[in-house]
């Protein structure tokens, strides 16, 4: 089990943060919360990609002892922006790991892809509680995260609202007793077309998730539904189930988050409107709860709540997720890389939507697969998949 507990610490004491990734759509409500409750946080450290101008913002506001940006060529902008306030600035990957290594107790893993895996195993390594925004940690490389959470005495609370649902539910007392896990996805913006449609859809129609405000690409996950066989995987290594024990349910008014089975019958779900300031406070405030500004929900205003299954022909990002945690060893690391390239040459305009899948698909027959045991096997699989995605993404004809 990944997920470990700490001992609860004072009610009056503020709790130190570091939010990796904070320029992004989990990062920028994570500071929301944060400053609607100043008095009950203190910030450790801030880190972004490019973009600047919100970094240096948030500093300001948040007053931090240590803010990175991630590109080295914004170096400069971020130390002019930041001159006078005594904020510590950096840039480059090591310093994205040296942040997430300074003393906060709760440290917001937040960068998005392959590369927030470093920072957040080196949050991992002083045994911090790691609120886990970035599922491709755990698909890059979930056994060898969860041996070093359990090495460290780490704790792991999940960010993502299917998982954050699950960890609500799940009685890890008892775990024998559960059933399955049920992850509901809201089916994306392509939910009801057919395959031939969706060969037409653009960048902008795949972004425009129709109930979640997120990043780009985790919006384009959502659209083929590979963020859904991203969550079965890391699924897996949170939680105590077998394989097969996960399920996925499309779920369009994204109103129940997810749900845990028992053996007895009993079905618990755990429920709210579809903004993601719920899971991120649940996990910036755990073990206790913090109040929120996500609309109330009122079950007599929505009406009906539907279900259905997800249709494997039209969405195959399923099965190849679920292959590839059958598989084990590198191939989660494989598909999780190729993904990465297929879904940025499809934002680039190099590549069709239907591609996306085609390209991780050979990139998994053609990438070869390796044990996982330690992080030089991530980083050389990771490289290897994503050389393979580009060589596949290159002989596709180029779009007018």
């Amino acid at each position: 089990m990944a997920v470990t507990s700490t001992q609860q610490r004072p009610e009056a004491q503020p709790r130190s943060v570091t939010i990796l990734g904070s320029t992004g759509s989990v990062g920028c409500n994570t500071v929301d919360l944060i400053d609607r409750q100043p008095e009950a946080f203190s910030v450790e450290a801030l880190t972004g990609n490019r973009n600047v101008a919100v970094l240096v913002e948030q500093a300001r506001r948040l007053r931090p002892r240590f803010a990175v940006v991630g590109d080295p060529g914004s170096y400069r902008d971020l130390k002019d922006g930041l001159e006078g306030t005594g904020i510590e600035v950096a840039a480059g990957h090591d310093a994205l790991v040296e942040a997430a290594s300074l003393p906060a107790d709760w440290v917001g893993a937040g960068i998005v892809g392959a590369a927030g895996l470093e920072p957040t195993l080196a949050a991992i390594h002083r045994g911090a509680v790691v609120g886990l925004a970035n599922k491709e940690c755990l698909v890059c490389a979930g056994d060898l995260m969860v041996r070093e959470i359990a090495r460290c005495g780490a704790t792991v609370v999940p960010v993502d609202s299917e998982h954050s649902a699950v960890f609500q539910v799940f009685d890890f007392d008892n775990a024998d007793k559960v059933e399955s896990i049920i992850l509901t996805a809201s089916g994306g913006p392509f939910r009801t077309l057919d395959r031939e449609t969706m060969a037409s859809m653009t960048p902008a129609q795949a972004v425009a998730h129709p109930n979640w405000d997120m990043g780009a690409k985790i919006s384009v996950d959502s659209a083929t539904m590979m963020n859904k066989g991203l969550e079965i995987i890391e699924a897996y290594h949170l939680f105590p189930v077998e394989k097969d024990q996960i399920e996925v349910v499309v779920h369009p008014q994204s109103v129940i988050h997810s749900m845990v089975a028992y053996v007895d019958g009993s079905v618990l779900a755990q429920m709210g409107t579809p903004d993601m300031r719920t899971p991120i406070a649940y996990a910036l405030s755990w073990p206790r709860r913090m109040a929120a500004p996500a609309p109330k929900l009122k079950l007599t205003e929505i009406g009906d709540l539907t279900f259905e299954a997800p249709d494997p022909e039209r969405f195959p990002a399923l099965r190849l997720a679920r292959d590839a945690l059958t598989r084990g060893g590198t191939a989660p690391t494989i598909l999780n890389a190729a993904n990465e390239i297929a879904v940025q040459s499809f934002l680039n305009g190099r590549i069709r939507f239907l591609d996306i899948a085609d390209v991780v698909e050979k990139t998994l027959d053609l990438t070869p697969h390796g044990q996982l045991e330690s992080i030089s096997n991530v980083l050389q699989a990771d490289g290897a998949a994503r050389d393979t995605a580009t060589s596949i993404v290159s002989r596709y004809p180029a779009l007018d």
